[in-house]
C-alpha cells in the first residue's frame, strides 16, 4: 500500500508517539533508539505499536516471524522491516 519509505517512517513514528508512556512528538523520535531501554516501550506496547504500523501501512503482521520481531530493536528496524513487505497487503 505504501511504497514511499518517507509514509512508512511517518506512519510508524505517529504509532510510536501513541503507545508511550511519556509523550514523544513522532518528530521528536530517533531512529536508532532501543525502543525498550531507551522509550521504555513495554511487550505490550510493542504488539500494540506493531498491530497499528502494520494496519496503517498496509502491511499484514503474519508476514513476521516471532524472530523478526525480536529483531524490530528500533524504530529503523520497524520502519525497514516494513518497507521490505510493502505493497504486499495485509491478509
Amino acid at each position: 500500500m505504501f511504497a514511499d519509505p518517507s509514509t512508512i517512517d511517518d506512519a510508524v513514528r505517529d504509532n510510536l508517539s501513541r503507545v508511550l508512556s511519556t509523550p514523544v512528538g513522532p518528530a521528536e523520535l530517533d531512529p536508532d533508539r532501543d525502543l525498550a531501554e531507551g522509550y521504555g516501550l513495554t511487550s505490550m506496547q510493542k504488539v500494540m505499536f506493531l498491530m497499528s504500523a502494520c494496519d496503517d501501512t498496509g502491511v499484514g503482521l503474519e508476514v513476521f516471524t516471532e524472530p523478526d520481531v525480536a529483531a524490530m530493536r528500533t524504530l529503523r528496524d520497524v520502519t525497514t522491516a516494513l518497507a521490505a513487505h510493502a505493497g504486499e497487503g495485509a491478509e
